[in-house]
């Protein structure tokens, strides 16, 4: 997954920076894994490949899901289960 710069318009054309195919613009979901804790956001507007699935998400919604995981992660450390 990589954070697209720029703006994120209907009808711009773009390739695959990893195969070269097709980008598709679309909804997708954004999976994060965290030492074997796993966090997958749905309904996510992407550009993902036609041939590969490399997904590209919006540099801004990227740094939105960035600054959730940190807000989780603190407040994950601050719950201790004992078993």
């Amino acid at each position: 997954m990589t954070p697209l710069l720029g703006p994120f318009a209907k009808g711009i054309e773009m390739t695959c920076t990893y195969c070269g195919g097709e980008m598709q613009r679309t909804r997708s979901t954004y999976t994060i894994d965290r030492a074997g804790s796993y966090l997958f956001i749905k309904d996510v507007l992407a550009y993902v490949c036609s041939q590969c699935s490399e997904k590209h998400f919006q540099e801004s919604k990227v740094a939105v899901i960035q600054q959730l995981i940190r807000d989780l992660e603190k407040n994950l450390e601050r719950v201790h289960v004992s078993g």
